[in-house]
């Protein structure tokens, strides 16, 4: 008898679970709901329907969503300051000047597409698509041929780097709520995001613009990134890779003494080692990188222009940030609940392994609703019981585990999908030819990036 209550309170479960994406589908779809409310309203709903007490509701709301954003609002808000203070100054016009110069013609696409990631690394899709594009646009007029050859290693490279690393919301919510080491998660998502990019976007896009071809977009001149990145005093390129690689230089501190320490090579516990750990956590990382950006592109600016532009980096990235914190508390819920337990051993019981399921369950949110940061927060509350229920998993384990949940949350951009529309807009294509172009692209990473991440599980 304690079996079959236990097998038909496992069932319900699943059933709420069931009722609470499919309700969250629907108020995102169908209705319009804002994620962030959506996330909110489903979470209540499902702390009632699950059984949580009525007193400890609300806490477990608060502590879902506060726990999220303390890690997450900290790495994307110094992240957004640091992208905008390389954009408003001019450095991805310099860094691609100079990569093309290096490249030569025949690579330029390459060269684009590398200044590409080395900016995405603080610069997020959107926000990156503004500045580069008129760069792509003028050198494709010089060279000529598809302008997809040039746009789609920027916009994939874009796509990789806001998918796979942090200071990006989706990875830091989804490493905060499965318990990686954002630090190590850096240095992973990197090792993957390379040869993705180089895959599934550069190779791709090789291809792609070979078949389908696509027109200048007649008003590219009248971008307003334009403006913004002709400035009379550009940094020069020393300054700009110092900016851009200075973070990875410091959470190497902390990833590289942890493993000296892990393997007895020094002893952890001694102040200097405990301080260049401190140095290399991500958010310390971020601000001292954020200083030494304003120290070296400043120029002539005041010091009162320059609070002005980090201030204007902060609007954008609120939504992103409270719907991420939302998914939290989602995930709060799941966990407060015991649905996640749940799930995870319905999963565990197909022999499924969690790597696989968490790639599956973001795929399926992502066709679905098409905001890759609510599939990456959702299918990572979701996966996080059946993390917990795997002591065996170790560090990479996890960090390959969100790159897959992040390359799930990539693949079928479709009509659902603001950034569908905002690569559509840009390069004036129709929406049958974005559909073979574009859909195919995200398509491709994706894949790529699971199968990268699936083969690192197993051989580390």
């Amino acid at each position: 008898m304690e079996n079959l209550s236990a097998a038909a309170n496992t069932s319900s479960l699943l059933l709420i679970a069931l009722g609470a994406i499919i309700a969250l589908l629907i108020l995102i779809i169908r209705f319009k709901v804002h994620a962030f409310v959506a996330l909110i309203l489903v979470s209540l709903l499902t702390a009632l329907a699950a059984g949580i007490p009525v007193d400890k509701i609300l806490p477990t709301l608060l502590n879902g969503f506060g726990s999220t954003l303390a890690s997450v609002a900290l790495l994307v808000g110094l992240g957004a300051m640091i992208g905008r203070l390389l954009e408003i100054t001019g450095g991805a016009k310099v860094l691609a000047d100079a990569l093309i110069a290096k490249f030569g013609e025949q690579r330029a696409p390459m060269a684009l597409g590398v200044t590409a990631l080395l900016f995405g690394f603080p610069i997020f899709f959107d926000a990156g698509l503004v500045v580069m594009l008129p760069i792509v646009f003028s050198v494709a007029k010089q060279f000529g041929g598809s302008v997809l050859r040039f746009a789609f290693p920027v916009a994939g490279a874009f796509a990789v780097m806001h998918a796979f690393l942090p200071p990006h919301p989706g990875p830091v919510a989804s490493g905060d709520i499965l318990g990686v080491n954002i630090g190590l998660l850096v240095i992973v998502g990197l090792i993957c995001a390379i040869p993705t990019w180089y895959i599934g976007t550069y190779l791709f896009s090789m291809f792609i613009s070979k078949k389908v071809y696509v027109e200048l977009p007649k008003a590219f001149l009248n971008l307003t990134a334009v403006n913004e990145t002709s400035v009379q005093n550009p940094p020069s390129i020393g300054r700009v890779l110092i900016v851009l690689l200075l973070p990875i230089f410091l959470i190497l501190f902390d990833t590289g003494l942890n493993t000296l320490t892990v393997a007895k090579v020094i002893d952890g516990s001694q102040l200097w080692v405990q301080s260049l750990r401190l140095i290399g956590k991500t958010p310390i990382a971020l601000l001292i990188t954020l200083l030494v950006a304003i120290a070296l592109l400043r120029d002539e600016r005041s010091f009162d222009q320059i609070e002005k532009i980090c201030n204007n980096a902060l609007g954008p990235i609120c939504a992103i940030v409270l719907v991420t914190g939302a998914g939290g508390m989602f995930g709060g819920v799941l966990r407060a609940s015991g649905i996640g337990e749940a799930l995870s051993a319905m999963l565990s019981d197909t022999g499924m392994p969690v790597i696989v399921a968490a790639f599956l369950i973001s795929v399926a949110l992502r066709v679905a609703q098409g905001s890759a940061t609510v599939a990456l927060t959702t299918a990572s509350a979701l996966v996080a019981p059946m993390v917990a229920a795997s002591p065996e998993l170790s560090q990479f384990d996890l960090c390959f585990i969100v790159i897959a949940i992040a390359s799930g949350a990539t693949v079928l951009s479709h009509v659902n999908d603001s950034g569908f529309w905002l690569v559509s807009r840009f390069l004036e294509m129709d929406t049958k030819t974005t559909l073979k172009t574009w859909t195919l692209l995200e398509t491709s990473i994706g894949v790529v990036g699971f199968i990268i991440a699936f083969i690192g599980s197993v051989l580390l």
